[in-house]
Order: C-alpha cells, then sequence, then structure tokens
C-alpha cells in the first residue's frame, strides 16, 4: 500500500481555499489535513510533495467530448486525447456516441469500455445515443455504467437525428435515465441556409455561421425539450448553451438535487463572441455557434448566479484541411481539453468567476449531476483524481506543447497565467511538468442511480 502526502497547497474545495495538505492511499483520499500536519506523518509516508503554494483542486470533470474512437481516428482518439485531458487537470471524460459504429447498440458500447480500459490516461465513461429506431436497446443499459442517453435535436451524423414526435415521447416517457440534448431546430436551420444561400450564393463566409444557427433555433429546439421533459417528469440535461435566451428556461434559485433540467454551458461560448470570427474563423466554427458579446456575458452571469450548473468543452478535434472551406462545409467543433480549466482560471484573473466557482461548476457538481461514485470532491474515501496548478507560471500555447491529434488549438499564442503541474488519477502522478506517465490507466466511472 503506498502513501502519497501532498502539503503546502492552498486547496479549493466546497467552496473554501484553505491551507492544507492531502494524503493518498493507493487510489484513494486518505485524509485532509488544514493548517498543520500530524506529528511523524512525513516519516510515515512513501513520497512526500512539496507544493509550495499552489492551488490543490478535484480534477476537473468533463461531460461532453467527442474523442472521435471509433472509426474517425484519424483526427482524435482515447489515448491522445485522454493525455491532452490530464495535461489540462481533467481526470474524467464521458464521450459521445456519434462515432463510427455509432454508440447505439450495446455491442458497440462494450467495445468503446474495453477501449477506455486499454488505453486511457483518465477516467472514462460513454453516453449512449438515443435514435428514432431504438426504444427497446435503451431498455437493456446497466444505469451504473453509463451517465445518460444522447440525443441530437438538430442535424447530426447519420440517423441520430431524433426527428419523431413519437420516438422523442417514448424515449422521454420511457427512460429514468438522465437525457442529454444538442438541441437546435433543424427547420429553422434549414430555413435560414435558404434565405442566405439565396441572396448571397453557397460561399457563405464564418460570419453567417451564427446567422443559420441562430438564437431562434437554439431556444426553440431547448424550449421544446424542456416542454416535454416537464410533462413526462423526465431528466433534462441541456448541453451547450449559448443564447441568453435560453437561460430563462432555467431555475438558479433551486439546488441541483432538486433540478429536474439543468444546463451546461462550453468554455469556448464563455470566451468568445461573435466579433472574434475575423480573427480565428472556422477555428471557432461550433455548433451551436457562438453568439453575441450579450449572449456570452449572460452566459457567464448564469454561471455566477447558478442557472447554468456545470462547464465542458464539446472537445471535438478535426484535421486542419476539414476547417476549411465556407461556413457551410468547414467542420463544425474543435480541440479544447487540454485548455479547459486554465482558461476558466484565466477569467478568475480577469474578474468574471471565483477559484471556489470553477471548482464548482467542473469538477463538484458534474459529479453531482450525474451521480457519479465518489469523485468530484476532495474528501476522505473519494478517488484521488486531483490537480496541482500553478497560478503565477505564465506560458504560451504553440504547437509544440499540444498534445491534441489534430496538432492545433483556438487558443495556439495565448499566454495563460495559471499552469497545470501535476495531475494525478486515481492516486497516480499521470502528469508532471509537461511530461504524460504512458504505464497509467484511469478507470471506468460508476454512477449512483
Amino acid at each position: 500500500m503506498k502513501k502519497i502526502l501532498i502539503k503546502n497547497v492552498r486547496i479549493v474545495n466546497e467552496n473554501r481555499i484553505f491551507n492544507g495538505a492531502v494524503l493518498i492511499l493507493d487510489n484513494m483520499i486518505e485524509a485532509v489535513y488544514e493548517d498543520s500536519l500530524p506529528f511523524g506523518i512525513e516519516e510515515e509516508t512513501d513520497r512526500v510533495i512539496d507544493g509550495k503554494g499552489r492551488l490543490l483542486m478535484p480534477g476537473a470533470i468533463d461531460d461532453q467530448v467527442h474523442f472521435r474512437d471509433p472509426g474517425l481516428t484519424h483526427k482524435g482518439d482515447i489515448e491522445t486525447e485522454s493525455r491532452a485531458a490530464v495535461a489540462g487537470g481533467v481526470t474524467t471524460f464521458m464521450d459521445m456516441p456519434n462515432t463510427n459504429p455509432q454508440t447505439v447498440t450495446i455491442e458497440a458500447l462494450n467495445d468503446k469500455f474495453k477501449r477506455g480500459a486499454e488505453v486511457s490516461a483518465a477516467n472514462y465513461s460513454f453516453f449512449f445515443g438515443g435514435t428514432n429506431d431504438n426504444p427497446d436497446e435503451i431498455k437493456k443499459l446497466d444505469k451504473s455504467r453509463v451517465p445518460g442517453l444522447k440525443l441530437f435535436l438538430g442535424s447530426s451524423t447519420g440517423n441520430m437525428l431524433v426527428d419523431r414526435k413519437e420516438s422523442l415521447e417514448r424515449i422521454f416517457g420511457e427512460t429514468d435515465l438522465l437525457i442529454a440534448v444538442h438541441a437546435e431546430k433543424e427547420e429553422i436551420i434549414q430555413r435560414n441556409i435558404k434565405h442566405y444561400t439565396g441572396l448571397y450564393g453557397e460561399d457563405l463566409d464564418i460570419s453567417f455561421h451564427p446567422k443559420i444557427r441562430n438564437e431562434e433555433a437554439c431556444y426553440t429546439s431547448s424550449a421544446e425539450a424542456v416542454e416535454l421533459a416537464t410533462r413526462l417528469n423526465t431528466r433534462l440535461h441541456l448541453l451547450h448553451l449559448s443564447t441568453a435566451r435560453e437561460m430563462t428556461l432555467l431555475d438558479g434559485s433551486l439546488p441541483l438535487k432538486d433540478k429536474r433540467i439543468t444546463g451546461e454551458v462550453c468554455v469556448h461560448h464563455l470566451w468568445f463572441d461573435d466579433s472574434d470570427y475575423a480573427r480565428f474563423g472556422n477555428r471557432i466554427k461550433w455548433n451551436p455557434a457562438i453568439k453575441t458579446k450579450e449572449d456570452r456575458n449572460a452566459l457567464r452571469e448564469a454561471i455566477r448566479t447558478n442557472k447554468l450548473d456545470i462547464v465542458a468543452t464539446d472537445h471535438a478535434p478535426h484535421l486542419p484541411a476539414e476547417k476549411e472551406g465556407s461556413c457551410l462545409k468547414a467542420a463544425s467543433g474543435g480541440p479544447l481539453i487540454q485548455h479547459s480549466l486554465v482558461a476558466m482560471l484565466e477569467m478568475v484573473s480577469q474578474g468574471h468567476f471565483t477559484y471556489e466557482k470553477v471548482v464548482e461548476k467542473m469538477a463538484h457538481l458534474p459529479a453531482e449531476l450525474f451521480r457519479i461514485d465518489r469523485r468530484g470532491y476532495i474528501r476522505p474515501g473519494y478517488y484521488a483524481d486531483l490537480v496541482l496548478v500553478d497560478p503565477q507560471d505564465a506560458w504560451t500555447v504553440t504547437k509544440d506543447n499540444l498534445l491534441y491529434k489534430c496538432g492545433w488549438s483556438p487558443f495556439e499564442g495565448f499566454t495563460f497565467g495559471h499552469k497545470v503541474w501535476k495531475t494525478f488519477v486515481n492516486g497516480q502522478e499521470v502528469y508532471s511538468e509537461g511530461k504524460i506517465d504512458p504505464g497509467v490507466r484511469g478507470m471506468e466511472v460508476r454512477y449512483n442511480g
């Protein structure tokens, strides 16, 4: 049994920051000490790490990633992207089902679990995809192994667009699993495409993207999902919300445990606004689109007032060549998971959030929302998923320090003031000062339904 003591750190946990230390025993947190250490504890441990005043936080939990494995591994895979995750302080991820084959059968789901066990540096989990045709397969799911169902209510790959009313009614009405939705109204998107191509032709630049996937498309679809979930008493999680208007669908007065409707925002919607398209072009093309500065500011406010429950990435790598072309042709999505935590901490430096709020939205509440077993907090008896961050180590994002398989980032050239120093996954030091331990493997996440 191996003991590791991390001492002289500022612990950010459960709405507090305090000086202390954490004792790890094998893969679990054995003890949390405030201020002083018990006599003789250092001599009893196998390794002592002096944090020298750095921040110690629970590892971030990202509920929305696209690691492209299987079938799209030319641009990302579980091995490469999980390494990028732990380098960024993300210790647990939940991967989405629009791979090839899609994760819409038990067999495909089990294949992903096998792959995660073989190569993932982080703890892993996988959403199951709902379609117009697989409600019977959904009934076979082991609820302790999946975070929930993912439904695309806007355009998506293959048959994953769930657009039949009877399918939606059946899925929402028959499952007690959480349903996570990508909500954009396809009819409105297609109407907008027809309108703008009629005026300006097919070669529309990126500035048209938020006009095509506009506020109306987002709000209409989100509102319909909320109505359906409210009527059928379904647990609904609205992914990557992007508009101020959608915040009217959420309730910040309720504690998370009492919410049946929850909301997620992604780092790019908190960081960028539509004035950035001129500089970054297709590199910041996501679905839903990045919208106005007013929308971005409303999302930040919704974090502060708890209308929005969690922060994620929608990490979705594409090769640079796939991001080229008009706004109708360039791929939507980009790599973010290596920089999500430091970007949020940068927003702390800018005065938008506090360290405690970042930890709440990226670790505590994802664990609570999905009812994850013993993760997301620095508590005795919990898995030792931890990240040490230096708040005074400025560094610049360059191609040389990227771990994404696709080889680029929208943050290239930006200098962050916080730097991930070390990351622990289940008590194992998986990342330290720029280096990954290739022998460390994460664990399958379990859920307390």
